[in-house]
């Protein structure tokens, strides 16, 4: 559907005015999509990047600079998430043996678990590939890519 039609507009000023706001329409939609995706698994879209991070880092540990620095979204207070994380079981965290100064984190079973639940379903394989072709999706994120510089 037309950006036009979704938010009932009858004209933008320009063609980049249309293509910043059809961006950051399309982009609020995966979001929702993404985050009830999540929810199901009784976490949020920032906990699941987090996961993945760690689980990209694992066995290895994480801190918190570093899961700041590769979160997809900027993330205020890593702190306070990682705290509600390890209240669920799904990371642990304990004092780092090369820094005293800086804690480690690593994924557990449990966070290993809803990774895996939640995988296939963030890949979006239901949507996407009924909507864009591989090449369109190719061709989309080369723009995207270009955009950003």
């Amino acid at each position: 559907m037309k950006i036009e039609d979704e938010i009932k507009v009858s004209k933008f000023s320009n063609e980049w005015h249309r293509c910043t706001v059809n961006i950051l329409y399309t982009y609020n939609w995966i979001n929702n999509e993404l985050e009830q995706r999540a929810a199901k698994e009784g976490i949020t879209l920032k906990q699941f990047n987090v996961l993945r991070i760690l689980r990209g880092q694992y066995p290895k540990p994480a801190t918190n600079n570093l899961i700041k620095s590769r979160m997809l979204s900027t993330t205020p207070d890593i702190s306070r998430m990682i705290d509600r994380m390890v209240s669920k079981v799904l990371v642990s965290r304990c004092q780092s043996d090369g820094d005293k100064r800086a804690v480690d984190l690593v994924i557990t079973e449990k966070g290993l678990e809803i990774l895996k639940n939640l995988d296939e379903d963030m890949l979006m394989k239901d949507l996407l590939p009924d909507r864009i072709s591989e090449e369109e999706a190719m061709t989309l994120s080369a723009l995207l890519d270009k955009l950003r510089g």
